[in-house]
């Protein structure tokens, strides 16, 4: 079976700092820089680029190999990507200046290579190294701190198109000398660039990171800022069963609720005609939209369908950034907003459907019980009720990110949790709920759809 003329492996192996490696070696790049060529090309549908681990010559990396041919390439930058995809995908000629080597030479060298990895492996064994995946994750603090201390002194605006530690401090109103010592991370980090002591941004970082970026993502990561002292607490909460730290909604600063609800948005902006085409809008004519943040389920089941309105439900905190989106959307009238809490306020009634995004994982099971009777109560007869959440499995241990969930929830709420389908399956039936079933969408969270009778 041969799905495509060329198949090209191009070894991306990430190997522990010091060791030689094609990651090392700026494969990323170079493996970007390849897919772009061959998608310029018109290649795509021709020429298959799979990322692998080690071929063997990690010290002359990046390294690839194409086939059917089977010829070997090593040292390959960015800048040799045009000639090879020019010269070896389109006229069928080697790159010979680019060339591993002849059979039995790289053969050699491969087999050295292995003998040395796994001599390296028996002596980690018998010293009782941790194994890498587990001492990266207990060191990948470190990295996430960087990051989240720039983003929160707002680094990548300050250095722009180009500054040196002296005038980024300045800028920031920070201590130069540990100024210097932060960007220097951030270019270890691949976030930055630095040349002759100027530092730049780097693609994500200029794309994502400063004020006016494509892609401003700062208002969102600045939630994640918000989270760290929580999370710094879990030993405690681990003890006591629950945050040590929480407060009320009602006291929290709008600089929390701003960069929250930017968070939530930043995800259901894309997420939303997904759920939204998943979920169908056929026989729905009033939506109400519990706890709805920023709008953007609300703004997408109204752009599905001319007749749907939607209702956004959720505190007054919340209600003016949700009006803002609702405004920018055209959607005045029909998007709408009501103050209340989701606790104490009547939904109201003959609700078509009633979507419940993000809101079960803050609140313990008899609160869940509580607000799925009055969800029942809330819509007419056949209406549905839409759960989207972190659905974990019956044991609780997967998927991964809905586990660790749980304990984001530990650290910030009384008592709240990521959920199994069993226990959302329970709650439904005791509120009246009929024909539950679970919709899997692509990310961390999934669907659950009941009917009224």
């Amino acid at each position: 079976m041969e799905p495509f003329r060329l198949h090209i492996y191009a070894c991306d192996q990430k190997k522990p700092e010091g060791v030689p490696s094609c990651s090392a070696n700026g494969s990323a790049l170079t493996i970007e820089a390849l897919r772009r060529e061959v998608a310029k090309q018109g290649l795509a549908g021709e020429v298959q680029v799979t990322t692998c681990g080690s071929l063997g010559l990690c010290g002359r990396g990046p390294n690839m190999v194409v086939y059917p041919e089977g010829v070997w390439y090593s040292g390959v930058r960015p800048e040799d990507v045009e000639e090879i995809v020019r010269e070896h995908a389109l006229e069928g000629r080697s790159v010979a200046r680019l060339l591993s080597g002849d059979e039995r030479a790289v053969r050699q060298e491969i087999d050295a290579n292995k003998k040395k990895m796994l001599a390296s492996l028996r002596a980690r064994d018998e010293a009782g190294v941790l194994p890498d995946d587990v001492q990266g994750s207990v060191n990948g603090f470190r990295e996430s701190r960087v990051l989240l201390t720039a983003v929160e002194l707002d680094v990548f605006t300050a250095v722009g198109a180009g500054a040196d530690a002296a005038k980024v401090a300045a800028e920031l109103g920070a201590d130069p000398r540990a100024t210097e010592a932060l960007l220097n991370a951030l270019v270890a980090l691949d976030v930055l660039e630095k040349r002759a002591g100027t530092f730049r941004n780097g693609a994500t970082a200029a794309r994502y990171l400063a004020a006016g970026a494509e892609h401003d993502s700062r208002a969102a990561l600045l939630h994640t800022v918000h989270l760290w002292p929580r999370w710094s607490t879990l030993t405690e909460c681990v003890r006591a069963g629950t945050s040590v730290t929480r407060g009320s909604a009602d006291g929290r600063p709008d600089d929390w609720t701003e960069a929250f609800i930017a968070a939530m948005h930043k995800n259901a902006a894309v997420r939303a005609p997904l759920v939204v085409r998943a979920v169908g809008v056929e026989g729905v004519r009033r939506v109400l939209d519990l706890g709805g943040g920023s709008g953007a389920y609300a703004i997408a089941f109204a752009r599905a369908g001319e007749d749907v309105t939607a209702e956004i439900l959720d505190l007054d905190t919340v209600v003016p950034i949700a009006q803002r989106h609702i405004d920018a959307a055209g959607l005045t009238g029909r998007v709408t907003t009501r103050v209340g809490d989701l606790h104490d306020d009547a939904y109201g009634t003959g609700y078509d459907l009633v979507f419940i995004s993000a809101i079960c994982h803050m609140l313990d099971p008899l609160e869940n019980r509580a607000m799925l009777a009055k969800a029942f109560a809330a819509l007419a007869p056949a209406g549905r009720v839409v759960i989207q959440d972190f659905i974990l499995n019956a044991d609780k241990t997967g998927p991964r990110t809905g586990a660790l969930f749980a304990l984001n929830m530990l650290v910030g709420t009384r008592a709240g949790s990521s959920y199994s389908q069993d226990e959302y399956a329970t709650w439904l039936g005791q509120a009246g709920f009929v024909d539950e079933r679970r919709l899997s969408l692509p990310g961390p969270t999934d669907l659950l759809v009941a009917r009224r009778p």
